[in-house]
């Protein structure tokens, strides 16, 4: 059975040019000109991924991240008309997995519903093994679906979750970039993208929010690795 992919923006053209190239790959797509048509459609039938453009009229891209993350896991996709929106989105506790910003090739959208699409479907494979790691102050929890520093919940997405899960589980690594873009996103190594880049600033910010000791370092030129911190004691 051919995946399902909803897709939500505003700009006729572009949902009928990534309806017709994401078809012609084989998937079943429906397009929604706002998020409000789309979020009634998945309340009546889900798919199995969602691309929604962030700037829409009534309810934009952001409200209906916050609406499905109600009650769905379900990979989303968003679309940026620019990079300075990425403050924006960046600044939210979305639950989005991915962004493209426009214009972008339809090639680089397929290779990310590609890589989105396989980690659902391995998630959903291996839910049953109940993974656990730690490191530092961190727990990973697989059937939980969550990450604890101490005892503090750490808000992160699924594919920050993805990412920080990756590293614990070869925690003394330095991981090239090229294998998190691979094994995350699916991406060959001589792509250009900055979404590793964005996600490990994201979690950095996450584990500091949480007054986590764990910590990511960049190994120039090369990748990043899990590092660690002393703990102050500041009633001292």
């Amino acid at each position: 059975m051919a995946y399902k992919i909803y897709i939500a923006d505003d700009e006729k053209n572009i949902r009928e040019l990534l309806k017709n190239f994401l078809q012609s790959d084989g998937y079943e797509v429906s397009e929604f000109e706002t998020g409000d048509l789309l979020l009634c459609a998945f309340e009546k039938e889900p798919s199995d991924l969602v691309i929604l453009d962030i700037m829409m009229p009534g309810r934009d891209g952001i409200e209906c991240v916050k609406e499905l993350r109600r009650y769905s896991c379900v990979p989303i996709i968003l679309l940026t008309a620019k990079d300075g929106e990425l403050d924006y989105v960046n600044g939210i506790t979305l639950g989005g997995d991915d962004y493209l910003t426009k214009p972008f090739r339809p090639t680089m959208l397929l290779m990310r519903v590609k890589a989105l699409l396989r980690r659902a479907e391995m998630s959903g494979a291996k839910k049953d093994k109940g993974k656990v790691l730690k490191y530092a102050d961190l727990t990973y929890s697989e059937d939980e679906h969550s990450v604890l520093a101490d005892k503090t919940a750490v808000p992160l997405t699924k594919t920050e979750m993805s990412v920080l899960a990756f590293m614990m589980n070869e925690p003394q690594k330095t991981h090239p970039r090229d294998s998190l873009l691979d094994e995350i996103w699916g991406f060959s190594e001589d792509t250009e993208t900055r979404a590793i880049d964005e996600t490990i600033r994201r979690i950095r910010k996450k584990l500091s929010a949480a007054n986590s000791v764990a910590t990511i370092e960049t190994v120039w030129g090369y990748g990043y690795k899990l590092g660690a911190t002393e703990r102050t004691n500041d009633e001292d």
